[in-house]
């Protein structure tokens, strides 16, 4: 690709990623994905969403890249079971793959918001920051504080080119997408509306929820094990707000995005 990986514009580029072109690269992979999880023949899972599988044409239009780990999914089957280990990269996996070994449409959601976070801040899913593990844990103290919008990158921030409403959308998105418990996670056709801006960002919790241990049952057995009742209380349904019933996804041309 003329203008090579995300990665590379975000971390390594003499230029600094303008908002705009940020945001149009997000949009980009949220269709992306949307084809695959919705639109193309067969139900796929990319399991390596990240910057650096993100590719960029001579017009920053996003591809997704490197399908060497992604897998279709059988008619009826909502996981791909690796038996060799958890495939990805650390900050990138949904935290329910360790316990698992499963793929699934809703841990490619969990990587999504992953990218989501990188791009608006400008810093790498594993950066350690303000005593932090991961970028994440980070992000959502910043809107427990009512901060959110200094986790922005602060380049963007220096110049003054960033637009607070979508900024803040886009933070609260990727916490949505970030959120422990898989089913809580937004779906992708949600995703590709609450970007457009037809669709409100729901209600994030302020604190991180506890992760619970899906059950060996599998994702539809409707049943799970809380492992930390110290933040469980804050595990409430995200339920995104609409704000206008318009369709934006008239004659966008999937496969371009592949």
């Amino acid at each position: 690709m003329p203008n090579g990986s995300l990665d590379n514009h975000l971390f390594n580029g003499n230029k600094l990623l303008g908002w705009k072109l940020r945001y149009k690269i997000v949009s980009g992979i949220a269709y992306a994905l949307h084809y695959l999880h919705n639109e193309y023949d067969q139900k796929v899972v990319h399991r390596d969403l990240k910057a650096s599988n993100i590719m960029l044409d001579s017009n920053f239009n996003a591809r997704l890249g490197d399908f060497g780990l992604a897998r279709a999914l059988e008619i009826e089957k909502s996981s791909y079971v690796e038996l060799e280990g958890v495939p990805g990269t650390i900050g990138y996996i949904a935290p329910e793959c360790f316990h698992t070994g499963k793929a699934t449409c809703e841990s490619d959601v969990y990587g999504f918001g992953a990218v989501l976070l990188e791009v608006v801040c400008g810093q790498r899913p594993w950066t350690k920051i303000a005593g932090f593990q991961f970028l994440v844990d980070w992000v959502w103290w910043l809107h427990r504080e009512r901060r959110l919008l200094d986790a922005v990158d602060e380049r963007l921030r220096l110049v003054n080119d960033c637009t607070a409403e979508e900024a803040e959308r886009l933070l609260l998105l990727g916490l949505a997408c970030s959120h422990p418990i898989a089913s809580e996670r937004p779906k992708t056709h949600t995703i590709v509306q609450i970007i457009s801006g037809s669709v409100a960002v729901g209600q994030v919790p302020s604190f991180k929820p506890a992760f619970v241990w899906p059950s060996a049952g599998g994702p539809n057995s409707g049943t799970t094990e809380d492992i930390s009742a110290i933040t469980a209380s804050t595990t409430s349904s995200w339920t995104p707000q609409c704000v206008s019933t318009e369709s934006h996804s008239g004659g966008y041309n999937y496969n371009s995005l592949l």
